[in-house]
């Protein structure tokens, strides 16, 4: 399957955001893509949301997804994209959901581990996810979900892979900073090393973000990238043989040592 990352700069604007959008699923669907990966925040930028957070959040989640939804049968297209979701509460949800190329909506992900670091804190207005991980089949491939900051939890990862995915797809509103691009770049090729699956990451592109998309092969390869550009889209071949090529050269998760529960510390 053909995979694609849609990098661009999502503003306040809900509906300018899902235009640029179309336009990104577009060209993904007339170069043969079967899913398009979109950055966290794709309904729009915490920041530029005038007013309430609840009041737009409230007014908006469910229109994001529905026209989604049309965008992805439109072009015969899966999708994956970041909004934000209604909790009952002040604080909503930064959710992912994953639609399929009929239109159908697969599933939601609930970012798990928020971005309480580097002087931010994202806690104070978000609330964290509580479904625990996602994984689903889009055609031959077990594609499993994650958003930004959980990049850094390599045992979300792990649980991905254990679950069976073949790709972990990770929309993305990087913060810049002091190595925060080598980090971003070395954690991707980490994850998709120690996993031995793809991944396939979709930054957003603005004055406090990195943008740098980039789909990266079970070694650990970039097979495409972008760099900073506002508006950008990178196409890519990710195959389930490729996994299983690199899982009998190098099985890494099959000759653990220990499970997932188990300890590593010797008790006695």
């Amino acid at each position: 399957m053909k995979v694609s990352v849609g990098q661009f700069r999502p503003g306040g604007d809900v509906q300018a955001n899902l235009a640029v959008m179309r336009e990104l699923a577009a060209e993904a669907g007339a170069a043969g893509s079967g899913l398009i990966v979109f950055p966290e925040e794709s309904m729009f930028s915490m920041g530029e949301v005038k007013g309430s957070l609840r009041e737009a959040v409230d007014a908006d989640w469910s229109s994001f997804v529905q026209q989604l939804s049309f965008l992805a049968a439109e072009h015969g297209i899966a999708v994956v994209a970041g909004g934000y979701e209604p909790s009952g509460e002040e604080r909503p949800f930064n959710t992912l959901v994953l639609i399929d190329a009929t239109g159908r909506i697969v599933d939601t992900y609930r970012k798990l581990h928020l971005f309480d670091a580097f002087s931010y804190s994202e806690s104070t207005r978000i609330k964290p996810g509580d479904g625990g991980i996602k994984i689903a089949d889009l055609g031959d491939v077990r594609v499993g979900l994650m958003t930004c900051y959980d990049l850094r939890f390599p045992e979300l990862a792990r649980a991905l892979a254990d679950a069976g995915a073949d790709l972990i797809c990770v929309p993305a509103a990087w913060f810049k900073g002091e190595h925060k691009i080598e980090h971003w770049e070395t954690l991707l090729k980490a994850r998709a090393i120690e996993n031995t699956l793809w991944v396939a990451a979709a930054g957003t592109s603005s004055g406090h973000t990195i943008g740098h998309s980039a789909i990266i092969d079970p070694m650990g390869v970039p097979q495409v990238h972008l760099e900073d550009e506002q508006r950008g889209l990178a196409t890519a071949e990710v195959t389930r043989r490729r996994v299983d090529d690199v899982r009998e050269f190098l099985p890494v998760l099959r000759n653990r040592r220990f499970a997932r529960n188990d300890s590593i510390v010797d008790s006695h």
